[in-house]
């Protein structure tokens, strides 16, 4: 017959374990008191600094203006150097910037410790109306603004309308020319209300680049928009005038000046 034999398990006791047990409910106990102390100085920290002066606004960077001024921006969002940072909502503040009718976008943030970092874009103008000496700015989504301080220098980025004395021609010459993509329009120099007997919606531009432009206000933007790849088959050395009005054509200013001689020995 086999004989089977069996190692006996070891066997710990209590008096073994107790230690250990001891142990580990000291480390617990002290993991724990190591985060109540962590989170009491935090908190201890948090309300001293926003009893402090270190918790006051102490700047306000505004960025992306161009016509509305920093003072103008930091007025409007309601902030000072009492304001405390924790009482600056991001959003409300934003909403109040956006109230000013030159802002399209306002993005706001809290920086820490104390300041605050405004983001605006404003609407771009796309012309100034010039009239009497004064110029009034018009803005991308067809707003006029109202007319420029004596103080404020001459306005030089974007067109200027000149002779243009009826206001329901002037909205819908607007609303064409928004409708034309920035680079097209930065590319005028000039834009005069120019009617003839039979055409009272006439207009004539002038560009930077040297051509005139002969047109009428409607479906002025659909014409427009192929200027660029007009001019490019052009000899960029004669200057003329493109007509826009029912086709497309081009003038040399040589063959204008020869036609209007060419008239006047008519006449005489």
């Amino acid at each position: 017959m086999k004989k089977f034999s069996m190692e006996k398990g070891k066997v710990v006791t209590l008096e073994d374990r107790v230690p250990k047990i001891k142990q580990q409910r000291k480390q617990k106990a002290n993991r724990r008191l190591i985060i109540y102390l962590s989170l009491f100085f935090i908190l201890l920290f948090l309300i001293i600094y926003s009893q402090s002066p270190l918790s006051k606004v102490s700047a306000i960077d505004v960025e992306g203006n161009f016509h509305v001024s920093d003072k103008e921006i930091i007025t409007l969002a309601e902030l000072s150097g009492d304001t405390s940072i924790w009482r600056v909502n991001e959003k409300d503040v934003a909403d109040l910037i956006k109230q000013h009718k030159e802002i399209s976008q306002t993005k706001v943030q809290r920086k820490f410790p104390n300041s605050v970092v405004i983001n605006v874009q404003e609407f771009k103008r796309v012309a100034y109306i010039y009239e009497n000496e004064n110029y009034y700015p018009v803005m991308e989504n067809g707003k006029m603004l109202s007319v420029l301080t004596k103080e404020e220098p001459t306005p030089d980025d974007a067109p200027l309308m000149l002779n243009w004395k009826n206001g329901e021609m002037v909205e819908n010459f607007i609303r064409e020319l928004i409708k034309i993509p920035p680079s097209i329009i930065y590319s005028i120099s000039e834009i005069h209300h120019t009617p003839t007997d039979i055409d009272a919606h006439h207009i004539t531009l002038f560009m930077n680049d040297g051509f005139e432009v002969s047109a009428t206000i409607p479906g002025f933007a659909n014409k427009m928009i192929s200027y660029p790849s007009i001019v490019e088959q052009l000899d960029p050395a004669v200057k003329g005038v493109i007509n826009i009005e029912v086709g497309t054509f081009f003038k040399p200013y040589e063959s204008v000046g020869e036609e209007e001689e060419a008239t006047d020995e008519g006449d005489g």
